[in-house]
């Protein structure tokens, strides 16, 4: 199955509709059921090892030792704060967000004023220079927004799988499983491990010998793999809160009529504040995004997973798909620089790596957690700096 990841380019906007239904579908996605990651060339070695630790292995859990390093000075500032500061982190955001949102604002008001005039070729250019810049900038904020996230349940970021093999074996240790299924609800977390069966084949009662047996995969699939549990994740973050919301509101008045039903539900929305609002702060008056979704006055499934199910193509594609270009392109670049050479930023179609379903298993669920921070980074950032629509 190709979930949109070509040799070059994540093409994302056309896959999201059918990777959500894959993977909500009760059919295995990317792996068979001997979780040889469908590939008849590929499979895997039954035997036990013992799992390489200590100062012998190159894969680095320490500081940011994220794969993809700030690239702005306002990436660097935020990774520095994180680093020896944290109480300053979201001050510093703040600042930083109203800044870019001033100098792109200040550069379309000249090229504005300009036009007409000899300059307008200039002032035009040099907008679309600074557009690119705070898109850039942005786009490193939201990053170091999703590290904070992390951080806060102690998890690092794997950090290029290049640094995480030992003996031509890729192993994640130490797992930090039930951290990354800390941030779920009850009903999200059945769901995660439903995909988690769905893609890698894992079994909730599996044996150690199941979790370490070494096997082989292909790292192209495997990208495709994490870049479908990041829209997983992003879609889960969305969908269960408009689940939270709607069902709130349904217990407030059952017997509204649409119009007016639309009208309360925004007002929900912004008297909920900091249960919504990521992070737990807002610093500005900019809507979230979860207003702007139309809703159907029907009757509400109480359990997530068969709400989610009754979801229409457009209602499906409202929740999966990220709102934001800047979303989109750090999805892009974080799966690029996980999985791809540092030389090339391309992920070889070809290239086989062994490693267990303990170390899969970690990867898919840091994954979904990551799709889950990004909406949060996304909303958090919407409040204070206008991001392109997607």
């Amino acid at each position: 199955m190709d979930c949109g990841l070509s040799y070059t380019k994540i093409s994302l906007h056309q896959s999201l509709p059918l990777t959500v239904k894959t993977c909500l579908s009760s059919s295995t996605c990317f792996v068979s059921n001997n979780s040889s990651f469908g590939t008849s060339s590929v499979g895997f070695r039954r035997s036990l090892f013992v799992v390489a630790t200590g100062s012998s292995s190159k894969c680095e859990f320490g500081g940011l030792n994220a794969p993809l390093e700030p690239a702005t000075p306002a990436g660097r500032l935020l990774s520095t704060l994180l680093l020896n500061d944290r109480k300053y982190f979201h001050v510093a955001v703040q600042k930083q967000l109203e800044k870019l949102a001033n100098e792109r604002d200040e550069a379309v008001a000249r090229m504005n004023l300009s036009l007409g005039t000899d300059e307008a070729f200039l002032h035009r250019r040099i907008a679309e220079v600074k557009e690119l810049e705070c898109q850039t900038s942005v786009e490193d904020i939201m990053y170091m927004l999703i590290s904070y996230k992390f951080s806060g349940i102690r998890v690092h970021l794997i950090p290029r799988l290049s640094k995480c093999m030992y003996n031509g074996r890729l192993e994640i240790w130490p797992c930090k499983d039930w951290e990354l299924e800390s941030i779920h609800s009850c009903e999200v977390l059945e769901m995660v491990r439903e995909h988690l069966t769905s893609v890698l084949g894992w079994k909730e009662k599996s044996n150690v010998a199941d979790n370490w047996t070494p096997m082989e995969v292909q790292k192209f699939k495997l990208c495709q793999v994490y870049v479908a549990s990041v829209l997983y994740g992003y879609f889960l973050k969305s969908a269960s809160l408009r689940h939270h919301l709607e069902k709130k509101l349904d217990h407030i008045n059952p017997y509204l009529d649409l119009a007016r039903y639309n009208q309360l539900l925004l007002s929900t929305i912004q008297s909920l504040g900091s249960e919504i609002v990521p992070f737990g702060c807002i610093g500005g008056t900019r809507s979230t995004s979860v207003g702007q979704i139309p809703l159907l006055r029907e009757k509400k499934q109480d359990k997530l997973k068969y709400y989610v199910m009754n979801f229409d193509p457009e209602m499906l594609q409202m929740c999966a798909k990220p709102k934001s270009k800047e979303a989109l392109n750090l999805i892009e670049k974080h799966s690029y620089a996980l999985f791809g050479d540092k030389n090339t930023v391309l992920v070889a179609s070809d290239d086989v790596i062994l490693t267990s379903l303990a170390s899969l298993k970690r990867i898919v669920l840091e994954a979904i957690a990551f799709g889950s921070f990004l909406w949060d980074a996304e909303e958090y950032v919407r409040t204070v700096y206008k991001l392109k629509e997607n």
